[in-house]
């Protein structure tokens, strides 16, 4: 650090002991700090938070998505799933991950994301232990609905956590990499259902482990295992970072306070309820993850189908969707990286539908399977920086970390319906082209594409009547902690693009 350069004062108040009370901001005096300080504090988040975030969304999608690899590797043949009962195995897994998602972020608030995190992501773990021994087809039907149990609020959870350590223009780089884990889940979730297939079978007599139970089980033990330790490496909040020292865990909060954050402590008011779940804007990013999660989330299940009805042996298959969801979990986290240097997300999504389009287009009506495998490649780094970006433009348009917590789980609940959808996309009668499923993945964009340019529109009208004086009458009869309550309702928000 400059020893001479210029010091940023916050006038905000420390505390003695700042793990004491997390995001308090009452004490004495203010603090002054540099940005070379701010970018160490920020850079040892970064080091401690995100790749641990990452891995964890890893391991969730991967325990989600590992029925598609178990699918090819003898489940459908083992548990006589003829027909449309696959379809309704995934369906079950969505209904319940739907019921779950706002009351888990509910829980969250209330126990904190140290105990509640590691509890959704162990029991998720143990779900898939429980898979590698079903035997009938509403065993597995019962399994993946426990699993939608626990997965419901892991996505919307780790999202709110990352909004209670990064400022809103930081935001997106960070949940871009920790959902682009859904790019890294699907590439290693390839090559360990590959490996895991060909252990040899063991087990009890009663009960042999062999095949495609090897995939859920020893997936499911390194998830449980990972849970544990993730209890210790977690925080609640800035000012419970024991990775931070004191000075650094008070700018850790402080900086916050510059954006009017709340307090995190506060409990959760119908208020805030009510203001997460009537904004405009939550709902349109809400639509938008819908109808780009119809894409990702059927992708993720059917793809390792999709590429063995080109022909291709079930090994094959399976490492031939490697490359696609790699190259997917690059362009993600790329594209976060330039949205927060640019602090823009609407023209990011346009330009991004446009580029799944064009995948889909050759996937409906192209034949040749190479140049149909070039096309998954265009579909996958279009759809799969769309989620992180409207989650994080929700969030971001969001003010308040209850409000914020809600309406994470808000969008990711509305975007659960893209995934229920997903499951019917693809089905056994339409194969090996799927008409349907890429022509309804298409349409699916083009939503995409309006939904993103009706969200850049409202944005910019919004920010030029409060502006201009137009929302200020919001304020009229108010106290000044009435108007700090307002949140994203405020005449002096500002929303992002």
């Amino acid at each position: 650090m400059l020893v001479n350069e210029k010091p940023i004062t916050h006038n905000v108040e420390t505390v003695d002991d700042v793990s004491a009370l997390p995001d308090a901001t009452a004490s004495e005096e203010s603090i002054e700090w540099t940005e070379a300080e701010e970018s160490i504090v920020r850079r040892k988040l970064d080091l401690k938070l995100v790749p641990l975030c990452t891995f964890l969304y890893m391991l969730c999608f991967i325990d989600r998505a590992n029925v598609g690899n178990a699918r090819i590797q003898g489940l459908a043949v083992d548990l006589e799933l003829r027909g449309y009962k696959f379809n309704w195995a995934l369906s079950a897994f969505y209904v319940t991950y739907l019921i779950f998602e706002i009351p888990s972020n509910i829980l969250l608030k209330r126990f904190g994301p140290r105990i509640h995190l590691p509890f959704l992501v162990g029991g998720f773990g143990l779900v898939s232990i429980c898979t590698s021994f079903v035997t009938t087809f509403g065993g597995l039907v019962a399994a993946r609905a426990a699993l939608g149990v626990f997965e419901g609020g892991t996505m919307p959870g780790l999202a709110f956590m990352m909004s209670s350590f990064y400022k809103r223009t930081e935001l997106t780089l960070r949940i871009g990499c920790f959902i682009s884990a859904a790019g890294l889940a699907g590439a290693f979730g390839g090559l360990l259902a590959t490996v895991l297939s060909r252990i040899p079978a063991w087990g009890a007599p009663s009960m042999i482990i062999h095949t495609w139970r090897n995939i859920f089980f020893f997936e499911g033990i390194f998830t449980v295992l990972t849970a544990m330790l993730a209890y210790f490496l977690l925080a609640n909040s800035p000012g419970e970072a024991r990775f931070l020292t004191t000075r650094e865990r008070q700018i850790a909060v402080q900086r916050l306070a510059r954006e009017r954050v709340e307090r995190s402590t506060e409990e959760v008011s119908r208020q805030d309820v009510k203001r997460a779940l009537t904004s405009f804007h939550t709902y349109l990013c809400g639509f938008g993850f819908l109808f780009i999660n119809i894409t990702i989330q059927g992708l993720a299940v059917f793809l390792p189908t999709i590429l063995a009805d080109l022909r291709w042996t079930s090994t094959k298959a399976q490492l031939m969707t490697v490359p696609p969801n790699l190259a997917a979990a690059i362009v993600t986290i790329s594209i976060a990286y330039a949205s927060d240097k640019c602090a823009i997300r609407g023209p990011f999504i346009i330009g991004l539908s446009i580029v799944g389009m064009i995948g889909m287009v050759v996937l409906r009506w192209n034949t040749e399977a190479s140049i149909r495998y070039m096309g998954v490649f265009f579909v996958m780094c279009g759809a799969s920086p769309g989620g992180p970006m409207f989650l994080t433009w929700g969030i971001n348009n969001a003010a308040g970390p209850t409000v914020q917590a809600i309406t994470s789980a808000h969008i990711v609940t509305l975007g659960t319906f893209g995934g229920i959808i997903a499951t019917w996309s693809y089905l056994v009668r339409d194969g090996p082209l799927y008409h349907t499923g890429h022509t309804l993945n298409f349409s699916g964009m083009i939503v995409v594409l309006c939904i993103a340019i009706m969200g850049m529109c409202y944005c910019y009208y919004e920010n030029k009547a409060r502006r201009s004086g137009k929302r200020d009458a919001r304020l009229a009869g108010l106290s000044e902690a009435e108007q700090d309550k307002l949140g994203h309702d405020h005449p002096s928000f500002v929303f992002l693009l």
